[in-house]
């Protein structure tokens, strides 16, 4: 009987890991988290960045069709989305609101037709871009 006691007691110390070995692992997986977290953070930043510029182009495509039609400017981008220009106002992705800035000014449609309203959209986010510029620039 004594032997089995001594055979399961030799098992049970062999089945671990030491000190070392387990700090070893955990260096190497602190190693590929600090190289993947900032690619991650990057890939989202780009994402983001795309993700707006495709916005600003279907709302500044949206308000020259409904200027185009209508022959005067919307007057915000509530006028879009009853008009059916657009499914819904956007939501920036860089403020993760659907707040734009918009920029209203007077529009000459014809010779004798001018009138006040919206002409381009910009972000509300006073961040700056990857590129160095500011959101609220594009």
């Amino acid at each position: 009987m004594k032997r089995t006691t001594y055979i399961s007691r030799t098992r049970s110390r062999a089945c671990g890991f030491t000190l070392i070995e387990l700090v070893i692992v955990m260096s190497i997986i602190a190693i590929f988290l600090a190289i993947a977290i900032p690619t991650y953070s990057h890939s989202i930043t780009a994402a983001r960045e795309k993700l707006l510029r495709t916005d600003l182009v279907e709302l500044r495509g949206a308000i020259r069709k409904y200027t185009l039609d209508k022959q005067r400017a919307p007057q915000g981008l509530d006028d879009l989305v009853s008009a059916k220009y657009i499914d819904k106002i956007p939501i920036d992705p860089m403020t993760k609101e659907p707040n734009w800035e918009v920029v209203t000014e007077e529009v000459m449609l014809s010779v004798d037709q001018q009138d006040t309203g919206m002409t381009d959209v910009h972000s509300a986010s006073n961040n700056t871009a990857s590129d160095g510029t500011a959101y609220s620039s594009w």
